[in-house]
């Protein structure tokens, strides 16, 4: 299960379990028992399941819909700062996966005498509204997605500054990274695709 149904699943799980044993336990006599600590594993593991992973812990698996599992919980735009990962030394952050692929291919790209800056990575949903006003939406003939819908809003999406050298050696090795141009009239858009 994903997203807040598959959450509020769980906490429904989780509570079911903790409502009978409090009962048990108010009612127990006070002597060691080995059920309690079974009880104890299974809520432990029922909430790891439920608890996005530590940040910069990326652990390269998408939901359903395609969002980072450590990430779903947040929501696009949401994304505390401190469950991104900066892309090398630049400014730029990512999802955890996303970051360290677009490191080696920036590396790989350099090695083979091409530049390839960052323009612009993650986006706040504050973000996204101002790009938004200021480009227009995609489907009305602008350049931005609808605010909550952006790939840059789960770290999976970087806007790359790229003369032709860099273009074309994007073109030919981004999908060796699991980066594809996927944005028509976005030649600067690349989003990753573990």
């Amino acid at each position: 299960m994903d997203g807040i149904a598959g959450i509020s699943a769980r906490i429904a799980q989780i509570q079911a379990l903790v409502v009978p044993a409090q009962a048990s336990i108010t009612a127990a006599p006070a002597t060691p028992s080995t059920s309690g600590s079974s009880f104890a594993t299974a809520l432990a593991q029922e909430v790891a399941k439920t608890t996005p992973a530590a940040p910069g812990a990326g652990t390269g698996q998408l939901n359903a819909d395609g969002v980072p599992v450590e990430l779903a919980a947040y929501g696009n735009g949401q994304i505390p700062e401190s469950a991104l990962q900066k892309v090398g030394t630049t400014g730029a952050k990512l999802w955890a996966p996303a970051a360290q692929k677009l490191e080696q291919a920036i590396t790989a790209a350099a090695k083979d005498g091409v530049q390839i800056g960052i323009t612009d990575s993650y986006r706040s949903y504050a973000a996204q509204v101002d790009v938004a006003e200021r480009k227009g939406l995609y489907s009305q003939g602008g350049l931005a997605a609808k605010p909550g819908t952006s790939e840059h809003g789960w770290g999976m999406a970087v806007d790359l500054k790229l003369d032709a050298a860099g273009q074309s050696w994007m073109r030919a090795h981004g999908g060796e990274y699991g980066f594809v141009e996927n944005t028509p009239r976005e030649s600067w858009h690349w989003a990753f695709r573990p």
